[in-house]
């Protein structure tokens, strides 16, 4: 099984390590070219970045430590076919 996926969180001195926001994967072949593994990550790191802001901007995102908890969006907000 080969994945693509991004991750937003929160900033931390630590590269990569703040409290996560929103993430998601995609699912690739063998048969795709470089430049399409390239198109399929701009796309989901996209998808995932609007979530994190909307959901931040919403004010549904707590912190509790170094861990998050996000409310889901209330029906009829900012949604897509992934968050349901």
């Amino acid at each position: 099984v080969k994945l693509i996926g991004a991750t937003s969180h929160y900033v931390t001195a630590d590269l990569d390590e703040g409290p996560i926001i929103e993430q998601d994967i995609i699912r690739v072949t063998h048969g795709q070219s470089p430049e399409d593994y390239v198109s399929l990550g701009r796309d989901v790191e996209s998808q995932v970045l609007a979530r994190a802001i909307h959901a931040h901007a919403n004010h549904r995102v707590f912190l509790n430590g170094n861990k998050t908890v996000v409310f889901p969006a209330s029906p009829g907000s900012f949604s897509s076919e992934r968050m349901g």
